[in-house]
């Protein structure tokens, strides 16, 4: 007779209906209990909604910065506004898109054989029982509340935005970019508080779309997580494009006033706009679930400790995703649930690799990053030669117009070995896959630069780059 081992996963974002589906093709009998609608936050309320808005805010920005260079003319009375954007069907594609997603995820989890179960999960008191298993307790929609045993347990609750004491939202006004879908018309004057990904991302989409945007910054630049040179390029590009940087400058709070909304910041100056956007940070989903009186420790912001296979300090305890801390992206949420089932179910599992996770910016133009960063070499963490190749000088990018942005590389300086990369340029998510191959599988530049490339293409920067590397790494070792 097979032994069935049961899994339940509390959250169905990316980190749980990822390790389902593992869990199902293992042979597990599998349960996921979920709240909101599978795919989570990233499907339905962030990443995916968010995407699907930058795509439109895309076209209006390549429109409007490149027609007249590339020839392009337009019969209107007023060119310099000659599209518009109907936010009302722009938000209601989006959340059409979103609800489709998580329908098909729904789907390919069931048709796994996965049960999923409606309702708010949390851990039992009782700890583990004497046959290794552990109770969940399931509040379900209709106020009842259901009891699971579990060989395993998966917590994959994510995170929502944080919201300052004095600027609380109200879906009208005052926003979170969980909010901003409900909006029927565009904002004429945003103020977006907060200059990290999320914040930069909604600010520049929002200018491309129509809006006048001030971005505020407590940080000295845009990006602060981000490569220097990477953040420089964008903030440039932003200010170009007519939004209202301000930096080392911290937002105390935001009330709304008739139609407009004031924010205070913390010199005393108040600034007006139509709109607010939040976009300060988020805060794990882990109260009130029994966490800690199970075994399961939490850092100082609320998110649960893992190790690189993803086990909690509970015994038959894991999580995922936002709700860890680890890397805040729907596809290390995903890594994390597989490889915390293949280790549960006794599959071979090789732990997580944070150096080899690419990620993306989805500004205008994008940042997308994989490995080591410059951060790393200046601190001594990495000892590696850089080059940057900017991208005005690829015959591509004249042909499109493209004036921002750059390749960087970075390498060991003996074996030449790629250890990460940077790239600033339309459609970055695309191409640092290259230069994530280089990484993951430890080539050198010898061979990233050996490689045949289309021309002319943008990523034809890239062998180059590693030409120039292999040329930079020869000089130093033979000095």
């Amino acid at each position: 007779m097979v032994h069935v081992t049961r899994i339940v996963i509390i959250g169905g974002g990316p980190g749980g209906y990822e390790a389902a589906l593992v869990a199902a093709q293992l042979g597990a009998e599998v349960t996921v209990v979920d709240r909101d609608g599978l795919g989570g936050s990233a499907v339905l309320t962030d990443c995916v909604p968010s995407k699907t808005l930058i795509a439109t805010a895309e076209v209006m920005t390549g429109f409007d910065s490149s027609h007249g260079e590339l020839g392009i003319t337009l019969a209107c009375d007023s060119p310099e506004r000659a599209i518009s954007v109907d936010l009302g069907k722009v938000n209601r594609r989006v959340k059409r898109l979103a609800i489709a997603q998580s329908h098909d995820i729904t789907q390919s989890v069931t048709r796994a054989g996965v049960t999923v179960l409606r309702g708010r999960g949390r851990l039992g008191t009782g700890g583990q029982a004497a046959d290794g298993s552990r109770e969940v307790l399931v509040d379900a929609v209709d106020g009842t509340t259901q009891s699971l045993r579990a060989d395993a347990v998966l917590i994959s609750t994510g995170a929502h935005p944080r919201e300052l004491p004095d600027a609380a939202p109200d879906g009208e006004r005052i926003l979170t970019w969980t909010q901003v879908y409900d909006l029927d018309e565009l904002p004429r004057e945003l103020i977006v508080v907060g200059s990290g990904v999320t914040g930069a991302e909604f600010a520049g989409a929002y200018q491309a779309l129509g809006s006048k945007v001030t971005l505020v910054s407590s940080r000295d630049r845009v990006l602060p997580g981000e490569d220097p040179d990477a953040a420089e390029v964008l903030e440039d590009v932003f200010r170009r494009r007519g939004m209202n940087v301000m930096g080392r400058t911290r937002a105390e709070g935001a009330k709304r006033v008739g139609d407009r909304v004031e924010v205070t910041l913390g010199d005393g100056t108040v600034i007006t706009g139509t709109h607010c956007l939040m976009a300060v940070g988020s805060i794990p989903n882990t109260a009130d679930m029994g966490l800690e009186e199970a075994g399961v420790k939490l850092n100082d912001w609320g998110q649960i400790k893992v190790d690189r296979v993803s086990r909690t300090s509970a015994p038959g305890v894991y999580a995922a995703g936002d709700c860890t801390g680890v890397f805040m992206l729907a596809s290390v949420a995903a890594m994390q649930g597989r490889i915390a089932m293949y280790h549960a179910l006794g599959d071979a599992v090789q732990p997580l690799n944070l150096k080899t996770v690419s990620s993306n910016v989805f500004t205008d133009p994008e940042i997308a990053t994989v490995g080591y960063t410059a951060a790393d070499v200046s601190c001594g963490k990495m000892d590696a030669v850089e080059v940057k190749l900017p991208l005005r000088g690829n015959p591509r990018a004249k042909m499109q117009g493209i004036r921002d942005g750059f390749v960087k590389l970075f390498c060991r300086p003996g074996t030449g070995i790629v250890v990460g990369g940077v790239v600033v340029a339309p459609r970055a998510s695309e191409l640092i896959h290259s230069i994530s191959l280089a990484v993951d599988n430890n080539l050198t530049v010898e061979q990233v630069a050996s490689a045949f490339t289309v021309y002319p293409s943008l990523s034809g920067s890239t062998a180059e780059a590693a030409r120039q590397l292999h040329i930079r790494k020869r000089a130093e070792t033979d000095s």
